[in-house]
């Protein structure tokens, strides 16, 4: 028991440090933006360049981590993104004109976040054998996943304070540390048919296209939510950050410590619902739903208000939507496919909330020159489908009742 704990906490510092790398960026952006002489747009693809990378290469880690094992991938993926933020670092502690230079380093990061934290969800599922353990397991790991949240703001926000490019140089470090504890504590079980290892590019097709027939309808429909869930976060985040700076004078440790508030409450509702949804499906339909529908109504009322105390109150609303959506779409995922599959079916899934983190910044960028409401609405409209589709496509089975 004492291992299994040590190896849990070294696989949930994989989802914590790839959160940290990039989020801690979100509240110095405008800073970084100033420093750069950029605009708002161009700041947000920081972001965006290093999910977009991360989006094409993640269903590619997925099926060697099938093939080769995780560890194997896990590991070497961790070093890239630590070199990736060094070279960002370097790039804007030592160069004029460092912005091409530092997307460089981001999408090299994104190569590395590729076989990292997606690899984890099947990872869990490998080491765990009760489906229980499996859903408390991947509550830990979303809920480390959502920590990074919390912290990324301020620390952050405390790191640009020393220098505007500290957050980059300390991506190595974080990626070292994370790094030495999977290497060293993390035991993933060997497998038993050595046949599984010889599956070829084109059986994995094959196989794909099978387990998309026979689940194509709820996987479908994960993903999209998935998806969704983080273009929520992301964007409103930004558009967040943005907003402290420009319109109400807040900036620095402060700003950080406001932007981590709606992060600590999704943190909390992760944690909880990973302790609670168990092996039982349908209540994990259920809960999917409501989350999804207190975040529609919040981000609604949001287009209306102008306080920033209601403002901080209904994105934290929308927070725990989100923290009690996220550890059910994991749990159905991980505990619906069979393990042979899961690292790339759950790549896939990541890829697709790759997606919404790389589409969320720069779109509110967009949207918030329109107008607010604008913005707040069309964010809205995305939840919309996606409580649709947990209504109509998410059936879980009778056994599963």
């Amino acid at each position: 028991m004492k291992t299994s704990k040590w190896s849990l906490f070294s696989i949930a510092s994989i989802p914590l440090i790839m959160t940290l790398g990039n989020s801690m960026l979100i509240p110095v952006l405008p800073s970084i933006r100033n420093k750069l002489q950029i605009t708002s747009f161009q700041v947000s693809l920081l972001i965006t360049v290093y999910s977009a990378v991360a989006i094409l290469l993640i269903p590619i880690a997925g099926y060697l981590s099938d093939r080769f094992g995780r560890k194997i991938i896990i590991v070497p993926s961790l070093v890239i993104t630590g070199i990736g933020g060094l070279i960002s670092g370097l790039a804007a502690w030592w160069m004029e004109h460092p912005y091409v230079v530092i997307m460089l380093g981001r999408a090299l990061q994104g190569v590395g976040a590729a076989g990292a934290f997606p690899i984890v969800l099947p990872l869990v599922g490998d080491i765990y054998k009760n489906e229980s353990e499996v859903s408390k397991s991947l509550g830990v790991v979303e809920t480390a996943n959502t920590l990074g949240k919390v912290l990324s703001p301020i620390l952050g926000s405390i790191l640009a304070f020393v220098v505007w490019y500290l957050p980059f140089l300390t991506i190595p470090v974080l990626c070292a540390f994370s790094t030495l504890l999977v290497a060293f504590l993390v035991k993933s079980p060997q497998k038993k048919d050595n046949k599984e290892e010889k599956v070829t590019f084109r059986e994995f097709l094959q196989n794909l296209k099978k387990i998309f027939g026979n689940n194509g309808r709820w996987l479908s429909a994960i993903f999209a939510i998935g998806c969704i869930c983080m273009f929520v976060i992301f964007g409103t985040l930004f558009y967040l950050s943005d907003t402290l700076e420009d319109k109400y004078r807040i900036k620095g440790i402060w700003k950080g410590c406001v932007i981590a508030i709606p992060s600590a409450v999704l943190c909390l509702a992760s944690f909880l619902t990973g302790k609670k949804i168990g092996e039982n499906k349908k209540l994990m339909k259920w809960i999917t739903f409501s989350g999804i529908a207190i975040i529609t109504a919040s981000l609604v009322v949001c287009g209306f208000i102008q306080s920033l105390y209601w403002l901080i109150g209904l994105v934290s609303l929308a927070g725990i939507g989100i923290g009690v959506t996220l550890p059910c779409l994991d749990a159905l995922i991980t505990e619906g496919i069979d393990k042979a599959e899961r690292g790339t079916i759950t790549s896939i899934y990541s890829s697709m909330r790759f997606i919404g983190v790389a589409v969320g910044p720069p779109l509110a960028s967009i949207l918030v020159k329109c107008s607010t409401q604008i913005m707040f609405f069309s964010i809205a409209g995305t939840c919309v489908v996606a409580a649709l589709l947990a209504l109509f496509a998410i059936k879980p089975s009778k056994e599963d009742l």
